[in-house]
């Protein structure tokens, strides 16, 4: 395992992170996840990535009993807050009472003390940001989090929310977007920005939900057990990548992944490592063999005219339009 700093802060990540998002509490009996978090650490990930939200916060609890016997100096586990956990109004968004209340609730569930970083999960364009930062700014101060992160916001966003961070003096270092050789739109507006305050991305879906391994051909029956055959959610999330287009396209870089010495699968979360404002690859799993493949794409450096033939490859299908960052939508 390699490992780099999260933006320009004094934390140090393992290139691969851990993520349970649709999978634990879900899509995956107990024991199985177990099985894939054993395998994560096995392959010297030390980065988990979770969310109150997932699976109706049985992801966390998950999470938590998988990590409960490991030298927690030896982790970095990371969780969001802002989607509904509840039946109430206050159960949601990134007011000071959700944000206050839900802190508490995952570090339960967790069994720890206190997260690494703690992210606002989308941005709230019903709150006031100064209300959500100021929140945030007391749940660093009372040993809750070290550190601040956001998901999916705008370069605009990042900007404001920062601005605040740095008079509230506490560390906002880190945005999670979706990021992979098929979805672009980050490049060209939230790394600049990003590059500029010091906050470094940890990407999700670095394999764009498996469309980029391989499995699925065009005008070929969807294979058994997969994301896209899932009635859990995971099958919505794939579908958009299953268009007989963006398959052929990805099959035109199986040659490039064996000239690499890579499965396409590993190609690809190589690939987002390549950009030098990607702190971490957010991996998940269903399998523990998953973990140990894609756990291989750490340290790997791809050559520029192998970067170049996949840009060729996908530019016809990949999304590179910055208004498709979900920011910019309300109450995404």
């Amino acid at each position: 395992m390699e490992f780099r700093r999260l933006g320009r802060s004094g934390l140090t990540i393992s290139e691969i992170a851990y993520g349970n998002w649709l999978t634990h509490g879900s899509q995956v009996e107990e024991d199985a996840a177990f099985a894939c978090i054993r395998a994560a650490l096995d392959a010297g990930i030390t980065t988990f990535d979770t969310a109150d939200v997932y699976a109706q916060t049985r992801a966390e609890a998950v999470l938590g009993r998988a990590l409960k016997d490991e030298r927690r100096e030896g982790l970095e586990i990371f969780t969001k807050v802002y989607f509904p956990t509840g039946p109430g109004q206050n159960d949601r968004g990134l007011g000071r009472k959700h944000i206050l209340e839900s802190i508490d609730n995952s570090l339960r569930r967790l069994q720890t003390d206190h997260v690494d970083l703690y992210q606002a999960h989308r941005y709230d364009h019903t709150t006031p940001l100064e209300e959500t930062m100021e929140a945030f700014a007391d749940v660093v101060r009372s040993g809750k989090a070290l550190y601040i992160g956001v998901s999916e916001w705008t370069a605009e966003q990042l900007r404001a929310g920062h601005a605040l961070a740095r008079e509230l003096r506490v560390p906002l270092i880190s945005n999670q977007p979706q990021y992979s050789a098929l979805w672009r739109v980050i490049e060209d507006e939230v790394v600049p920005a990003s590059e500029e305050l010091g906050i470094g991305q940890i990407v999700w879906s670095p394999i764009a939900q498996g469309a980029l391994t391989g499995k699925y051909r065009p005008g070929a029956p969807l294979p058994a057990d997969s994301r896209a055959t899932d009635d859990k959610g995971g099958a919505e999330m794939v579908a958009d990548w299953l268009r007989d287009e963006v398959l052929e396209r990805v099959q035109l870089l199986r040659p490039l992944a064996e000239q690499a010495g890579l499965s396409m699968a590993q190609l690809a979360v190589a690939w987002v490592l390549q950009n030098s404002n990607v702190s971490a690859a957010i991996i998940g799993a269903s399998r523990p063999e998953q973990v140990t493949e894609n756990a291989v794409a750490a340290g790997v450096r791809l050559d520029a005219d192998l970067l170049k033939a996949v840009d060729q490859a996908l530019d016809p299908v990949a999304k590179r339009d910055p208004g498709l960052t979900v920011g910019h939508k309300r109450h995404s």
